[in-house]
């Protein structure tokens, strides 16, 4: 087994480990790797994400920081799942994600993609339309379309739900909406979700898996659509998403219970 290695992360390791490992830039990846490995987070498996973007390259996400959803392999079980990966006891998930078009150039999202405040003093009005029928006018900080698989992350903390992987379809979260009566919706992942700002004087920001693209002003209009491409995530043999929920998320946990 060959082993490549990230030319910056490199740099933080001994001589003894990155001697025995090639070194190259992130960018040549997909041209040397049956699989990448991600250490970090659920960030740094999103980045891994934006690189293998349109590749067939699968990532495997070794969590080092704290939750890790996505990064389900735990540092300290690092031996024992590379053991499982050259035994072949692992198992490859396809995840949808979303694409947006800016300045002629197209951008991709796992987890979500959102219009939200530039200016932390006060709300946007953001018009949203699905398959071109108007659908709301958000008056809110901001508005997610997530994946199934964003579904578990900001969207969630906005009061989204939880939308299994297998599920063909996004959701529109308003974050912080002027009224209650504006609440998630849910549309097939064949839709395309258009958002504009239609009032003078407001100012918003395009974010994409947490990096933000671009600013948007009136007369601008965001188009977002399921993107044709996916990413392959590598996940234990013996897991299902819902032991994921129960054992990350502590999700239908007992309170009672001690």
């Amino acid at each position: 087994m060959e082993v490549y290695i990230d030319e910056s992360l490199a740099a933080v390791f001994p001589p003894e480990t990155t001697s025995r490992c090639e070194i190259v830039s992130p960018l040549e990846f997909e041209k040397f790797s049956d699989m990448v490995i991600s250490f970090g987070g659920d960030g740094t498996l999103l980045a891994a994400a934006r690189l293998l973007i349109g590749s067939d390259v699968p990532i495997m996400g070794v969590n080092v920081g704290k939750l890790g959803f996505l990064a389900e392999f735990p540092v300290s079980a690092l031996d024992e799942a590379i053991m499982d990966v050259i035994k072949g006891n692992y198992r490859i998930v396809d995840r949808t994600t979303l694409q947006t078009r800016v300045n002629g150039k197209d951008v991709h999202a796992l987890n979500e993609i959102l219009v939200e405040k530039a200016s932390s003093s006060k709300m946007i009005s953001i018009r949203a339309f699905v398959n071109e029928h108007h659908v709301a006018d958000y008056r809110a900080d901001g508005v997610i379309v997530t994946t199934p698989t964003g579904s578990t992350a900001y969207s969630l903390s906005a009061g989204g739900p939880i939308i299994a992987p297998s599920a063909r379809a996004f959701c529109l979260t308003p974050v912080s909406p002027h009224t209650l009566t504006l609440r998630p919706l849910i549309v097939q992942d064949t839709s395309e979700i258009r958002f504009e700002l239609p009032f003078d004087g407001m100012e918003a920001n395009l974010v994409a898996d947490g990096q933000i693209i671009t600013t948007v002003t009136k007369g601008d209009v965001v188009t977002i659509t399921k993107s044709d491409h996916l990413v392959k995530l590598v996940k234990r043999a013996d897991s299902t998403y819902y032991d994921l929920l129960r054992e990350k998320l502590l999700w239908s946990a007992d309170a009672t219970r001690k």
